[in-house]
């Protein structure tokens, strides 16, 4: 009796391992693209004329953003914010 019980154990394992295995996980998609090829390389050729391509280790790419502010102006704002009494962190 105990050896059937097992048999029959053994075998919906079987049969249940080989029910999932046939699954594909993740479920296969069609892939439909909304691109041309040429629209594709024209996107290519911007980004790497605006060096937005990665190139060996440079990843990932930051961007500097422009400043209107000149030097003094930003050392200036430096110096405000440290004279400022309610620091966040004032006396940390």
């Amino acid at each position: 009796m105990n050896i059937k019980n097992i048999t029959v154990a053994a075998a919906l394992l079987v049969a249940a391992g080989a029910a999932l295995a046939e699954a594909p996980y993740p479920p296969a998609t069609a892939f439909t693209s909304t691109q041309t090829r040429a629209d594709v390389k024209a996107e290519l050729q911007r980004a790497r004329a605006n060096g937005e391509i990665a190139v060996r280790n440079e990843y990932p790419i930051v961007r500097q953003a422009s400043s209107h502010l000149s030097r003094q102006q930003v050392q200036n704002e430096v110096q405000q914010a440290n004279n400022k009494v309610d620091n966040l962190y004032s006396g940390a």
